[in-house]
């Protein structure tokens, strides 16, 4: 993984760094709403390369915003889950989400999903973190 220069010590600008290109915020979607946590299920996303998404998981390790451990039910392969830092970019990926669903055309957000985070947006939100507490074993 290519060592990041910092441009500024802004908050924005540094998390930006760590989470704010396409694949990132495509990943951690992939982890938050489909459970997709091996490499070869998030390889899918988008038609993202190998290398990219190498880097990413990568960059997102190094900053402990995801762990990685062998699979138990695979010996060969890895599971990748969220930290609990992670678990705290649930309320930014669901504003994104909110907002395509909203100021996006001809977007693909289900109806029943929509309707429910912009009238319990945060219970829904508390919800997909006890869900992903449990599933991602974050402590």
């Amino acid at each position: 993984m290519e060592e990041l220069k910092r441009r500024s010590d802004c908050p924005i600008t540094l998390s930006l760094d760590i989470f704010g290109d396409k694949w990132t915020l495509l990943i951690l979607r992939d982890f938050i709403f489909f459970d997709n946590r091996h490499f070869n299920h998030l390889v899918t996303i988008e038609s993202i390369s190998t290398n990219i998404l190498t880097d990413r998981l990568n960059r997102l390790l190094a900053n402990r915003i995801i762990k990685k451990e062998v699979d138990p039910n695979n010996r060969s392969a890895y599971l990748y889950s969220l930290t609990r830092k992670g678990l705290d970019l649930v309320p930014i990926v669901m504003d994104i989400y909110r907002w395509g669903a909203n100021y996006t055309e001809k977007n693909n957000a289900e109806k029943d999903f929509k309707k429910k985070i912009d009238f319990e947006y945060d219970k829904t939100v508390e919800e997909i973190k006890n869900r992903l507490i449990t599933t991602h074993s974050i402590v």
